[in-house]
């Protein structure tokens, strides 16, 4: 079993560390660690007496006075019981500063609650978080909130009541919060601010103490027992009766020590309420405030514990989707830098494999761009009796051909077969921009990639350089096939060709011009039906090359290049390759740090509670 204080003690801790996190309520945070944890809301009219009841639980004067409303900011006071040595007290916005003037402290809460509110009677729900650390106080945390009001003073805004009052609400309708409802003596418990709030939010009355201040204020002849001993106004828990120093103490500066032991005498020698002495005062409600605590924060142990492995699975499932932190040696960036490479890498094989869409464009170039294009190329003109005659002529020279005129059919076939290297090239062009455009695609797919926009553009850019040279090797590769073509004519395909007789001409042509014309359209003839022989043969070996040497390549050799590069880079060249968003980088280092806080606070309930 833990020691008596040692929960609050670590739930104090906890709470002081989401503080620093930013991961606390502050009245809202629905779902933080802060909020699950329970404390204890200090709730009162004005001039109840709250900022008496604080000091006397501390033992120390240290909070601002004044008329009207002194508290304009929830003050998360921290109570550290140490086992001896100074008293001092920290604020979480001047960290490791320890101020043992207390005097000091009163000034620091007023100048702090300026800093945010102005010099004005406006409030503010922006808490401020103290800590003090004193052998003379219990573990326990509290939550000092403005007074509640009836009417705006002036300087205030008319809004200022309800204001007040929704600010204290935020904070008591969390069902981990312990309400401390002050109430003056002196003043019809019926009418009392703090017990008609602390009614409305916990109807049952189990989170509700009552502590009644001012009790030597009260008038000759009345008493408030009915009240303290529960007559009055039930509640689940015992009422506690306070006596606060009087004006004439605190003008003499009497110390809070020797304020408890009057008090404790008050107690011990009023007939009214000495039946009653053994739990009244400062001192017996810290204790009973702290021992309630402890047993509420170990009832609820298994729901925060549920509550704080519930959040770790989130920040877990969050930091996988914004992506882990990156260790800060060069072998660590480097091994990141290819694991982000394999990833793309991985997502442009998908699209080519048609696991994602894009790839099937490719065969969209071989099956229809292609076809079309060489369907189009002007072979009836360039093959026209016309040019033919011109062709035929002009490779006789002077002396005509005496039985085929085989220059003219080589000179015909060449020309011919340079019209191919158009759509062969055209090809090559529109295979690389698909390719490409599938970069773009893989690089914007690639989850893993997002968090790195400098490392994308290399990517992309060695990537594009890989493609280009790809297209290159791709062009010169189906222009040697044309050229191939035309470097070595299939003889066997002329010397199948039929020799059909002249058909008869018409007995007004000359016989020569008949011949020569019949002559002219069937070398036109032979040399369209080679052309389409070899436009055929073309139709199949363009895309091979292509697929061999853009798209294979592509799969096979794509950031190759890139990963010699890096591999060579410093260890502040590879920094700068993971050069993440920075809003996302302090987003994961929060991240990060909340996790840690999770996972700590766990092992140490874990180890605390079940002592």
């Amino acid at each position: 079993m833990a020691t008596m204080g040692s929960l609050i003690g670590l739930v104090n801790r906890i709470q002081r560390a989401c503080t620093v996190l930013g991961d606390h309520g502050g009245g809202g945070g629905e779902g933080s660690l802060w909020e699950a944890l329970p404390s204890v809301a200090v709730v009162g009219g004005q001039s109840s007496g709250k900022s008496s009841v604080l000091e006397s639980i501390v033992g120390r004067d240290f909070l601002p006075r004044g008329s009207g409303i002194v508290t304009r900011r929830p003050l998360v006071l921290q109570l550290h019981k140490t086992d001896g040595g100074h008293e001092y007290a920290e604020f979480l916005h001047a960290p490791r500063k320890r101020i043992t003037d207390f005097a000091a402290v009163r000034k620091e809460i007023a100048d702090e609650t300026d800093r945010i509110t102005g010099k004005t009677k406006a409030i503010s729900n922006v808490p401020i978080h103290l800590s003090i650390y004193s052998p003379h106080v219990v573990n326990l945390t509290l939550i000092d909130l403005p007074g509640l009001t009836k009417v705006a003073v002036e300087g205030q805004p008319e809004s200022i009541v309800q204001d007040i009052e929704n600010m204290v609400r935020s904070y008591v309708d969390k069902p981990n919060c312990i309400i401390l409802a002050i109430s003056p003596a002196n003043q019809d418990i019926a009418t009392s601010d703090a017990i008609k709030l602390a009614r409305d939010v916990d109807p049952s009355g189990d989170r509700t103490f009552g502590v009644l201040t001012k009790l030597d204020l009260m008038d000759k002849g009345t008493n408030a027992v009915d009240v303290l001993e529960g007559r009055q106004y039930r509640l689940q828990h015992p009422w506690v009766g306070i006596v606060n120093r009087s004006q004439a103490d605190i003008n003499k500066n009497v110390d809070m020590l020797s304020a408890r032991r009057k008090e404790k005498e008050y107690f011990e020698s009023s007939p009214e309420y000495g039946h009653l002495a053994h739990k009244m005062g400062a001192e017996y409600l810290a204790k009973l405030l702290s021992q309630h605590l402890e047993a509420v924060i170990r009832a609820k142990i298994p729901s925060i514990i549920a509550m704080i492995n519930k959040t770790i699975d989130e920040i877990e499932a969050e930091l996988d989707r914004l992506g882990r932190p990156i260790g800060g040696d060069a072998g660590a960036q480097l091994y990141t830098i290819l694991d982000m490479c394999r990833a793309f890498d991985r997502v442009f094989k998908e699209h080519l494999d048609g696991g994602r869409p894009g790839g099937d464009r490719i065969y969209g170039v071989f099956d229809n761009q292609l076809p079309a294009a060489l369907k189009k190329l002007p072979f009836d003109r360039h093959l026209s009796m016309q040019n033919v005659r011109k062709v035929i002529s002009e490779a006789d020279g002077y002396q005509p051909h005496l039985i085929a005129p085989e220059q003219g059919y080589r000179r015909l076939i060449d020309s011919s077969l340079s019209y191919f290297k158009g759509p062969a090239e055209a090809s090559v062009d529109a295979v690389h921009l698909v390719l490409k455009e599938l970069v773009r695609r893989s690089i914007a797919a690639t989850e893993e990639l997002k968090r790195f926009p400098t490392l994308q553009s290399d990517i992309a850019a060695a990537a594009n350089d890989s493609l280009e040279r790809f297209r290159e090797d791709g062009r010169k590769t189906v222009l040697r096939l044309v050229e191939m073509e035309a470097s070595y004519l299939t003889v066997e395909f002329f010397r199948k060709l039929p020799t059909e007789p002249e058909k008869a001409a018409d007995k007004n042509t000359p016989v020569s011009d008949r011949y020569q014309d019949n002559h002219l359209r069937r070398i036109g003839s032979n040399v369209s039906s080679y052309i389409n022989m070899v436009c055929e043969t073309l139709r199949n070996t363009i895309p091979k090359a292509i697929v061999h040497c853009q798209v294979k390549e592509a799969k096979r050799n794509l950031l190759n290049r890139f990963y010699a590069h890096v591999g060579s880079k410093e260890k502040k060249q590879l920094s700068a390759m993971l050069d993440e968003d920075p809003a996302l980088m302090e987003k994961r280092d929060a991240l990060v740090k909340r996790l840690e806080l999770y996972k700590s606070a766990r092992n140490e309930i874990d180890s605390v509670a079940w002592k």
